[in-house]
């Protein structure tokens, strides 16, 4: 792995860890959901609106980009 895929995947970690916590807050406190709904829930929606991040190889070199649910476009990221 390069350095750039490891950063990839190091950023896609924190924020799906940063969303999968915070919704695992807000669904244990302001919802009725019980047991391992509460962590399979928050699990779903980590992962559907954490962004995406990429390493590629392109001519000028390798870059990391970055997808997300609520931006259009594919963002280049450093």
């Amino acid at each position: 792995m390069s350095k750039l895929q490891v950063r990839a995947f190091l950023y896609q970690l924190g924020c799906f860890a940063i969303l999968f916590i915070s919704a695992r807050y807000l669904i244990e406190r302001f919802t009725g959901l019980t047991d391992f709904w509460i962590p399979l829930t928050a699990f779903v929606v980590g992962t559907i609106l954490s962004p995406k991040f990429k390493a590629v190889k392109t001519e000028d070199g390798e870059k990391l980009y970055m997808k997300w649910v609520f931006a259009k476009e594919v963002k280049e990221i450093g």
